[in-house]
């Protein structure tokens, strides 16, 4: 077995507790395992006065830790899974996808008087100023509260905490995840629920990357995969792909396997499904998803939903997105990418 593996890693809080994270549960399998880490500014660490959706292109978090990856200069490459283009380099692979955290947004309140100016994101006063850099976030907000001030946010998470406390925006809008992950889940006022805000594709997943003809590598790290948390961002991004989406157009996904409703069940012959056993496990569970695309502006919002067989996650999001097409959402991409 290999005794050595270098990580790469943005250099970032969050993404420093994720490889740290990873690097501990390798040595928690393999005990004598010796890891590094190998940290990585890429492009989009880089560029911090620009919005995300001007920078234009894929994988402005993981393009030069793919480089070295494919100079082997690392072994592994942790990502938060929001982050991971569709599409890999010749050579790398999504090997591992880890179990999901919460996967929905957080509104977190400027703090005044020791208690929270505002106790929930409904509740803010007209005009109020919301900071986030996120055009899926700022979409569905203003699509609830056109009168909001959405201000653009960059940087990392303690980088945006500070600036809300210095007073520079009324509330900001994080992943819970993230927050979680750093110890300050107390800073949060409010978890938006999937109905207000729904959750970017892969949001509170951590994939990791690396060569597909390793195989001792592949094998050292496929105990950390998660298959549910797998199969739910597999549908997620068959989504995104088949809407051949960017960060220049507001789009969200978030899938999740639930247990049948016993009705449902009770409908069924249950003397046939008793006879065979497989067929009721494969049927006890459903993948739901629920996606949209809207305007940069808020104004449109193209929502559906679907559910399916875990099985066929894959095939489950690219329906959904063609749902969405069909329904709208294709005049909506076609304005943004002027086609």
């Amino acid at each position: 077995m290999k005794n050595k593996i270098i990580i790469g890693t943005r250099g970032s809080k969050l993404a420093l507790w994720q490889a740290e994270w990873v690097k501990a549960e390798l040595q928690r399998l393999y005990p004598e395992l010796q890891v590094t880490l190998n940290k990585i500014k890429t492009t989009g660490d880089k560029i911090l006065d620009v919005p995300l959706a001007k920078v234009g292109g894929k994988g402005l978090f993981v393009k030069e830790i793919e480089d070295a990856l494919l100079r082997t200069e690392a072994d592994i490459a942790v990502h938060s899974m929001k982050d991971v283009p569709t599409e890999f380099p010749d050579g790398l692979h999504l090997a591992v996808i880890c179990k999901r955290e919460d996967p929905r947004d957080a509104f977190i309140s400027k703090i005044q008087n020791l208690k929270f100016k505002t106790q929930k994101f409904i509740d803010l006063p007209k005009g109020a100023t919301i900071g986030t850099s996120s055009l899926r976030r700022s979409c569905q907000l203003l699509n609830i509260r056109s009168d909001l001030r959405i201000v653009q946010l960059r940087g990392n998470l303690d980088t945006r905490l500070r600036k809300l406390a210095d007073g520079q925006f009324d509330a900001i809008i994080l992943a819970v995840a993230g927050v979680k992950r750093l110890g300050w889940s107390d800073k949060i006022t409010e978890v938006l629920s999937p109905e207000v805000c729904l959750p970017a594709i892969g949001q509170g997943a951590i994939g990791i990357e690396c060569r597909g003809d390793d195989k001792v590598i592949n094998d050292l790290i496929s105990p950390l995969n998660h298959q549910e948390t797998s199969i739910c961002i597999n549908a997620e991004r068959s989504f995104l792909k088949r809407l051949e989406g960017g960060c220049q157009v507001p789009i969200a996904a978030y899938a999740r396997i639930e247990k049948q409703c016993i009705r449902a069940v009770e409908q069924q012959n249950i003397e046939k499904i008793n006879e065979n056993k497989t067929q009721a496990l494969n049927t006890a569970y459903s993948l739901i998803m629920d996606g949209l695309v809207g305007s940069v502006s808020g104004d449109r919002i193209i929502k559906s939903h679907i559910e399916g067989d875990p099985m066929d996650a894959e095939n489950i999001g690219i329906k959904l997105a063609e749902e969405l097409l069909c329904s709208g959402a294709k005049q909506i991409l076609d304005e943004v990418y002027c086609r």
